[in-house]
């Protein structure tokens, strides 16, 4: 008992060195991790000095202006554009030297409602499939969206963390990516995609398959709501999604309900001012939309069902309204008689009345395409966006898929993940450039067929595809 008595006095008086000891140990390999680690690794969306390019003779759609420019020259230096001028630019001779032949410039494009992780797979192996395999899907899709001229995506809900992060640090190819983190919902809300048999849920149980994934996190006050917020902006996540409404896709979320309560919204819009950053919320009814907006919302997806009085207040209130021109094989995909069909039935009819209404109040309107599961879809992606035209002129639609959802962007502040102004041509700005075969600004159509219209792609100052070397 003596021997037991003295061991236990030694171990006190040595904690403060066992402590030190510790405390200097992880202070010391922490320092030798930072200076192994490659510097994309290390600051993945830092500035990569790279070649300076110059793009001589080009017409220039400016992602502001509806009509082009006239015949300048471009000097891209390192990831930013350094100089534009109508006149001759003096180079050294490193610099790479192209002639664009009168060929138009604009900004890459942006798609601000895509979910990476859920173009590929079916709705199942999305939530129950390996892991592994998803993320390799996802990858080759990101490839895939680059090279169709999106060069910027905000994901609004999905895993997308680890995908975003191999792009950034050049492990992969594929766009900018602005991360939401999982779909924050309630219980049998959009998003909610568990099955009857995963009831009842235990409060503080184990996470479901859907969360474990991070593809969806419930909750069900506004702690949880606190909670679930921080994760996400704990991985990264420039801005927060809500499922405010029901939604088609999911099993047991009616398209009437308002599912998350004004303290609930309050909440999550409290913890993401203070990071810096807004909500945005998955909303078709005017009930739904005019709660999130009463919370302190900052953008509406979708409002499809929204009426007149509700988007006349989204407008005096200087609300952003996300839209999307929903092609009806998204409406089709879903199997005749299913409850997804039903409410897909209902939703789709308020689309062309929603954009009416976005341009009778001029509301501050983005663009997205919302494409789900369908590897075909995600391929019309420009198609989606010349589509456009039945509500916009084509530089309209242009300037709503460049420099305006660039404005949105803007909304999370420092908790962007790339230092820098996007979609624009001007000086300073971040080189996500497109060359044209044609005017785009006449002929909206040359967006839809990338593979033969955007002859050059450019992505942070580095040229992805190049057809004027064949």
């Amino acid at each position: 008992m003596k021997s037991y008595t003295r061991s236990r006095k030694l171990l006190g008086a040595a904690r403060p060195r066992i402590f030190h000891s510790l405390l200097l140990s992880t202070l010391m390999l922490t320092a030798v991790l930072v200076a192994l680690s490659p510097p994309g690794e290390a600051q993945p969306t830092s500035p990569v000095v790279g070649e300076s390019i110059l793009f001589q003779n080009v017409r220039i759609f400016d992602g502001k202006s509806s009509t082009l420019l006239t015949l300048s020259n471009v000097l891209v230096r390192g990831n930013k554009i350094e100089r534009i001028s109508t006149s001759a630019i003096a180079v050294d001779a490193g610099t790479r030297v192209i002639d664009c032949g009168g060929r138009t410039l604009m900004p890459g494009l942006i798609d601000m409602h895509w979910h990476a992780m859920l173009i590929r797979p079916t709705p199942a192996e999305a939530i129950f499939g390996d892991v592994g395999y998803n993320n390799l899907i996802a990858s080759d899709e990101a490839k895939d969206t680059l090279m169709r001229g999106f060069t910027t995506v905000r994901d609004v809900g999905g895993p997308v963390f680890g995908l975003k992060h191999a792009i950034d640090d050049g492990t992969i190819v594929g766009p900018r990516i602005y991360p939401s983190g999982a779909m924050i919902t309630v219980t049998s809300g959009h998003g909610d995609f568990r099955q009857l048999t995963d009831l009842p849920r235990t409060i503080g149980g184990p996470p479901t398959r859907g969360e474990q994934i991070g593809g969806m996190a419930i909750a069900d006050s506004p702690d949880e709501v606190r909670v679930r917020v921080r994760e996400q902006l704990m991985q990264g996540a420039s801005q927060i999604k809500l499922t405010a409404g029901g939604g088609v896709s999911s099993p047991f979320s009616p398209i009437d309900v308002v599912t998350f309560t004004e303290p609930e919204l309050r909440a999550a819009v409290e913890a993401a001012q203070n990071w810096g950053t807004y909500v945005t919320v998955h909303a078709f009814t005017p009930e739904a939309i005019q709660q999130a907006i009463a919370a302190g919302v900052k953008c509406i997806e979708h409002g499809f069902l929204m009426d007149d009085a509700t988007a006349k207040l989204i407008a005096d209130k200087g609300i952003w309204l996300s839209l999307q021109p929903l092609p009806d094989e998204l409406r089709t995909g879903f199997p005749e008689g299913s409850v997804q069909r039903e409410k897909a039935d209902e939703v789709f009819p308020g689309i062309a009345k929603t954009y009416v209404l976005a341009k009778k109040y001029k509301i501050k309107t983005a663009w997205g395409t919302d494409v789900l599961f369908s590897r075909a879809l995600a391929q019309r992606q420009g198609a989606i966006l010349a589509s456009l035209v039945r509500w916009y002129t084509p530089s309209e639609a242009l300037i709503m898929a460049t420099s305006t959802n660039a404005e949105l962007l803007a909304l999370s502040g420092k908790r962007s993940p790339y230092r820098g102004k996007l979609g624009v041509v001007e000086v300073d700005a971040l080189a996500d450039l497109l060359l044209v075969d044609g005017n785009p600004l006449q002929d909206i159509n040359l967006v839809a067929d990338p593979a033969k219209n955007f002859v050059i792609i450019m992505k942070d100052g580095k040229i992805y595809k190049n057809a004027l070397t064949k």
